[in-house]
């Protein structure tokens, strides 16, 4: 039985976490799903694309459920999957086999639990007043008789459509926050790209200029570099912490799905509400930072100098913005030695995230001369 029990586990749909149905698709990256499920999520990931009794009739792209892998689809949807006809003969063969192993064993049933006051009672009612299930004897003379009751059924199919929910939800957050760590590295590599962009643009201006302007080229270089990283610092760091509350999202929902999975209701009910519990702690996402746009921008970084000699141990990065208008039109050298202004082109800002924004980019204050 273990056996049939460890295989019965693998053919379970990650979507609507039952056996796979018949057909039964392969995505590219190897994982299986029930076509049905997969033209689910498909659906929701494309809900703008054209379709025809209830079939996409384009195609457009979902992300496997299993690992995030990103699925690209032709103009047949989900119907131009490969249907994986050995999982489906397989999951006959275990039908098959459960069927016939099944049989001999009418009598193998779970007893429902004793009373711990009244040993010789079974626990057959729930007590609404103090959230424990109880037996009849508690009720008529026990600590319960002044309490409101309920039967067990009711209860049970009240909180266990409770608890289902609240895996549903975990998992909606679940795919929310994995969309959120993928904004966050799609900030980090925005971040190094304008970065080094930028760099680059100091070093063509540096580089124009004499020897003597080479130790301040490093100078302006090492801020940036120190900005960058302080900014990178934080976008990681925040990336671990939303992967770290996914992680624990996920053993929560992990926990919720094994208590699904109890038959019996007494023992169900008394896991249940510290269940329920952690799933709304998991659902919660308040605690955490959410960055605004253009938290990546590095465009404060722009260069301005003199063409006179004397005025080079001057430059250094803009910071007034009346300044930076100036360098947009061009500003020349005046007789008195007045610098002409050099401003780097602006870096172009990545899409802010699914769930808040990234804070906004702290101005760095610089001299212009």
């Amino acid at each position: 039985m273990d056996t049939m029990d460890n295989l019965e586990k693998q053919l379970i749909c990650p979507i609507c976490l039952e056996m796979f149905t018949k057909p039964v698709v392969i995505l590219p990256c190897q994982h299986n799903l029930c076509r049905k499920c997969a033209n689910d999520v498909f659906q929701a990931s494309n809900p703008y694309l054209p379709t025809r009794a209830g079939a996409v009739t384009s195609g457009g792209r979902f992300r496997c459920p299993s690992c995030r892998h990103e699925v690209v689809l032709d103009r047949h949807g989900v119907y131009g999957l490969q249907r994986n006809l050995l999982v489906e003969n397989i999951i006959d063969m275990f039908k098959q086999g459960s069927t016939s192993s099944s049989k001999p064993e009418p009598e193998k049933r779970e007893e429902a639990p004793m009373c711990e006051v009244h040993p010789e009672e079974r626990i057959n009612i729930y007590c609404v007043t103090h959230a424990l299930p109880t037996c009849s004897m508690c009720k008529v003379f026990g600590a319960h008789k002044d309490c409101e009751v309920a039967p067990l059924t009711s209860v049970y199919q009240t909180q266990k459509t409770e608890l289902n929910d609240g895996i549903a939800m975990i998992v909606g957050n679940n795919d929310r926050m994995q969309g959120i760590i993928s904004q966050l590295e799609l900030a980090c590599s925005t971040i190094e790209e304008n970065s080094r962009r930028q760099k680059t643009l100091i070093c063509e201006k540096f580089d124009a200029l004499f020897n003597a302007l080479e130790e301040r080229k490093q100078s302006l270089g090492q801020r940036v570099t120190a900005e960058q990283e302080e900014k990178l610092g934080y976008i990681r760091g925040l990336t671990q912490r939303y992967g770290a509350h996914l992680e624990a999202s996920c053993r929560a929902v992990e926990t919720g799905i094994t208590a699904m999975e109890e038959p019996e209701m007494a023992l169900f009910l008394q896991a249940a509400k510290p269940l329920l519990k952690k799933l709304t702690d998991a659902a919660s996402t308040a605690h955490l930072d959410k960055v605004e746009p253009g938290y990546e921008n590095m465009d404060h970084f722009t260069v301005s100098f003199s063409r006179e000699r004397q005025a080079l141990s001057a430059i250094d990065f803009i910071h007034d913005e009346e300044e930076e208008e100036d360098d947009e039109e061009g500003v020349d050298v005046d007789p008195a030695g007045s610098p002409a202004v050099a401003t780097a082109t602006p870096s172009q800002p990545i899409p802010s995230a699914q769930t808040g924004s990234l804070p906004s980019a702290p101005k760095t204050a610089s001299t212009s001369t």
